[in-house]
């Protein structure tokens, strides 16, 4: 039996703010202006244009100390010289959750053989659409999101949105980019098996008695970019890039008021041949409240390496997706595929 209820909570679908891409989550995200791969379906889908053949993106990290993983896989290809399409799936999980609500039998009796396993997974599928305008330099790109979250037999949704980017190249090669993240705001409708909820309102007495919402909504972000790559004697790169991502909702980032917060981004990649890479960033400002009830500001650095020969390139991170706690840190790797390389 599935049961429907009207509340809504109007956050949801984080794990689709996570990232993907070992090389942009070394420059803690700061990539909205310059994106042009595979991944540009995830980034800014405008940076699909510049594809040149086709590309396979794979990527596998693990977080909270390897409870939860996170794997993502992307295809892209470019349709003429004006356009492009790619397509992407993320899928965040905890596996092998231990079930005990049915530890205890009507008797009072402890039975370890009814507990089970089950697994609460989040997955997003992008279709992304990029093309090129007729003015020079700028290329636009629109991704429809398919979301489906699942709570073991407990609950199941799904969810629906849009995003929409642009980008802009200066002829002294400046590069701006714009990402608006769930432009129509998606909503998430959860169904949930009444029966199997109810086991869980038995297992603990008086506590969960309440069925949780059902119906969510993401905001929208909005991310803006800027971007230079500077060359030194031809064998030195280095690519600089600020972003600042916009929520519309007071929180703790570093510029909030109650219309939206803004929480700046800073990477660079130092480039040897255009084929290996060393990445730095700054990224998740925050001002945290400390136990003398002041403000203090934190940050998160991230760190990476990138080697790219022949169409094949291999990206590191070390980076997570909260704060500068060790604890938290992940190592992240990710694999790019140019599919030139058969040709």
């Amino acid at each position: 039996m599935s049961l429907f209820s009207q509340t809504v909570r109007k956050y949801s679908n984080e794990f689709m703010n996570i990232g993907v891409d070992a090389a942009a989550l070394g420059m803690s995200n700061a990539v909205t202006s310059h994106t042009s791969d595979v991944n540009s379906g995830y980034w800014n889908p405008a940076g699909l244009v510049h594809l040149e053949d086709n590309q396979l993106s794979l990527m596998h990290s693990s977080y909270f100390a390897n409870i939860a993983n996170y794997d993502y896989a992307a295809f892209a290809m470019p349709l003429d010289d004006r356009s492009a399409v790619a397509f992407s799936l993320i899928r965040f999980a905890v596996d092998d959750i231990l079930n005990t609500t049915q530890l205890i039998d009507e008797q009072g009796n402890i039975n370890y053989d009814r507990i089970s396993l089950f697994s609460t997974a989040d997955y997003g599928l992008t279709f992304s659409y990029a093309r090129r305008l007729p003015v020079q330099g700028l290329n636009y790109g629109i991704n429809a999101k398919v979301i489906r979250r699942i709570i073991g037999d407990f609950a199941s949704s799904w969810g629906f949105g849009l995003d929409f980017g642009i980008q802009f190249q200066t002829p002294n090669e400046w590069k701006f980019g714009l990402m608006a993240r769930d432009i129509t705001t998606t909503f998430n409708t959860w169904a949930i098996d009444e029966d199997e909820f109810s086991k869980i309102q038995g297992a603990v007495v008086g506590q969960n008695q309440e069925l949780p919402e059902t119906t969510e909504i993401t905001i929208p972000k909005l991310q803006i970019g800027i971007s230079k790559l500077i060359d030194f004697n031809y064998d030195y790169t280095l690519l600089t890039s600020v972003n600042l991502n916009m929520r519309f909702a007071e929180t703790n980032d570093v510029i909030s008021t109650s219309f939206a917060s803004i929480n700046p981004a800073l990477g660079f990649e130092f480039g040897y041949i255009d084929m290996v890479y060393l990445r730095a960033g700054m990224g998740n400002f925050q001002n945290e409240l400390q136990f003398n009830n002041t403000d203090q500001l934190t940050f998160q650095p991230s760190f990476g390496l990138g080697f790219k020969y022949s169409g094949i390139q291999i990206d590191y991170a070390f980076t997570d997706i909260g704060d500068q706690s060790v604890a938290l840190y992940s190592n992240v790797f990710s694999l790019k595929l140019d599919f030139s390389i058969f040709r």
